[in-house]
């Protein structure tokens, strides 16, 4: 089972930039797709970005593409998700999740099987 731990999380003003990192342990990271979602108080956890365990896919949601790219490396075991443009409703405690032996298909959260802690990301001037 992958462990996860995601930082980078950071007050930014809107318009700026922040760099997510969620860093892997525990298995084999190829065998893992990795996706990345975010929560606010009283809503329900939305699918933001998923990169495929080879990295030659990667998805977004309509609210983040072409402002957030995701990449992974293989030399740290780690996935990044750049975050440009930032707007205030970005705000959010963002998390990344493992599938493992899946694809980037789907944002169904009980597809995912492992999570980490999460984030805050605050957008604000």
């Amino acid at each position: 089972q992958l462990q996860l731990e995601e930082s980078g999380g950071d007050l930014v003003q809107p318009g700026g930039s922040l760099r997510l990192a969620c860093a892997a342990s525990g298995d084999v990271f190829s065998y893992y797709a990795i996706g990345w979602f975010r929560q606010t108080p009283g809503k329900e956890r939305e699918g933001v970005s998923c990169i495929s365990g080879s990295g030659s896919v990667a998805t977004y949601g309509d609210s983040v593409k072409d402002r957030f790219t995701i990449s992974r490396n293989y030399a740290d075991d780690t996935v990044y998700l750049q975050l440009n443009s930032l707007k205030a409703e970005d705000t959010a405690i963002y998390y990344c999740a493992a599938r493992k032996f899946g694809d980037c298909s789907t944002y169904q959260l009980s597809f995912y099987s492992s999570w980490g802690q999460g984030t805050q990301v605050t957008v604000s001037s």
